[in-house]
Formats: structure tokens, sequence, C-alpha cells
């Protein structure tokens, strides 16, 4: 299959996806959530080392390798945990509204805390993956650079169902992450083709923001521009995580057997490269 059948298809799929979170418009509060969460962590953090160094940026280094990797775990350990609490509850309902079912935020919360403890076990192993990764980044020279930094995409891709396995199979945190990688051996191969519709609509999305963001920056006042821009940004952000989150929902739904409606199989296949 060639690069522009893929990325017609991987069109025809992101349409849907948009269409079924147009159809549910709630879903776009689990990535809302989300940020925010994610705000007041990093500000908590900042907080806190900042405080531990006597609120001196320059001292922020002294705290030692050992309690800096420390934090860096527990930074990684609250994100991921963050992350796939509210991308469980927004894979949930996508799979609820694929069902036919009544779909709320609530329920989604819900479902989520039912799993918390799966959650909490994929973000240790998650943030134990990424504390180790950057200790050898920043230990082992140019080489330990280049060497994480493929893992890393591995591991990325690896993980690409993990959030619908953690919702839909009663499997821990390492069980998790091989089903995930099989799923994606299994069909496809490694090499993913569906992105460059979603990095496409993202540029299209990121120049009709930027462009008048700047254009009232510039003719009517600064702060306003700046304003604009990153209330645009914000919710480009949202709605693409939640898209992409019904997208990936809905490809394991397909290629676990349960093929959703407006989810073409021939469509889902063509989103990967073949070996």
């Amino acid at each position: 299959m060639g690069f522009f059948e893929r990325a017609s298809n991987g069109w025809q799929i992101a349409q849907n996806s948009f269409k079924v979170l147009k159809e549910n418009k709630q879903l776009i509060l689990f990535p809302v959530l989300s940020g925010i969460s994610l705000l007041l962590i990093v500000v908590s953090f900042s907080t806190a080392v900042l405080g531990n160094s006597g609120w001196e940026v320059d001292n922020i280094g002294d705290t030692g390798q050992v309690i800096g990797y420390v934090i860096l775990f527990l930074y990684y350990l609250v994100n991921y945990f963050v992350v796939v609490f509210f991308n469980t509850a927004l894979t949930y309902c996508t799979g609820l509204y694929f069902r036919g079912e009544e779909v709320t935020v609530k329920k989604g919360i819900a479902f989520s805390v039912s799993r918390i403890g799966v959650i909490f076990s994929w973000a240790v192993f998650a943030a134990t993956v990424g504390t180790i990764l950057r200790l050898i980044q920043e230990n082992v020279g140019f080489l330990g650079k280049i060497l994480t930094g493929i893992v890393g995409v591995v591991f990325s891709v690896a993980t690409f169902f993990v959030v619908p396995v953690l919702t839909y199979e009663n499997l821990g945190p390492i069980a998790a992450f091989k089903r995930s990688a099989a799923l994606m051996k299994q069909k496809w191969g490694e090499s993913v083709g569906a992105g460059f519709t979603f990095f496409l609509i993202e540029i299209v999305a990121i120049l009709a923001i930027a462009i008048p963001a700047f254009l009232i920056g510039s003719l009517i006042n600064p702060f306003f521009g700046i304003a604009v821009g990153v209330l645009g940004f914000s919710l480009l952000m949202a709605v693409m995580s939640a898209v992409r989150s019904i997208f990936i929902s809905a490809v394991y739904h397909n290629i676990t057997g349960d093929p959703v409606e407006n989810y073409n199989q021939k469509f889902v296949d063509g989103l990967f490269t073949g070996k």
C-alpha cells in the first residue's frame, strides 16, 4: 500500500474520530481536566524544589544527584498517573458510545477510580522506565542520548494500545506492555502511518490560530492577542488529545474482533505499514 493511500485512510479514520467527539462533546473535559491537573502538578513540584533550595534558583542543582532522581521519578509517576487516569476514563466512555450506551463524564471518572490500582501500577512502571532512560542519557554522553532516543521511540510505539488494554483487559503493567506491543507487531508491524494525518490537521489548526492571534496582538492589543493565542492553543491540545484517544480506542476495538460503527476494517488495516 502506497504512502498517499495510507494517508487517505488515515484521513478517513481521523474524520470519524472527530465525528465521535462532535457527538459527545463532554469527552473533551477529560483532557481539559488532565491538563489542569498537570499544570497544578508542575506548579507544586516547582514550588517544592524552589522551597528546598531556599527560594534561590541558583541553588536548585545543589540538592544532590540521588535526591534529584527521586524527585524526577515522583514527577514522572504523578504525570503518568494523571494522564492515564483521564485517558482511561475517556477510553471507557468511547466504548460506551460504540455500544450505544449513555456517555457521561461521571461514568468515566467512576470507572477510572475502579481501575486506580492498575493505573497506579502502570504509572510506577512507566516512571521507572523514564527515570532509567533519563539517568542513562545524562551519564553516558552522546552515545547515551542516541540510545535513549531510540529506546524512547520504541517504548512509545510499543505502548500505543496500553490505555485500552488497561481499560478492557485484566492485566498488570508488564503484561499490558507486552500485550500492547504484541497487538502492534501481530497486525501491522512497527511502522505507524496514521500520525501524518493528525500532524497535518494540527499544522493547519496552528496556522488558523496563530495568524488571527498575531493580527489581534498587532492591531488591537498585544495582551489580547496573547490571550487569544493561549486559549486557542489550549483548546487545540484538548481536542487533539481527545481525538487521538478516540482513534486508539476505535482501532483497538477493531483489531480485537469488536468492529465499531464508522470504522471500516480496510481503513484500520491501512493505517500501518506491514513488516
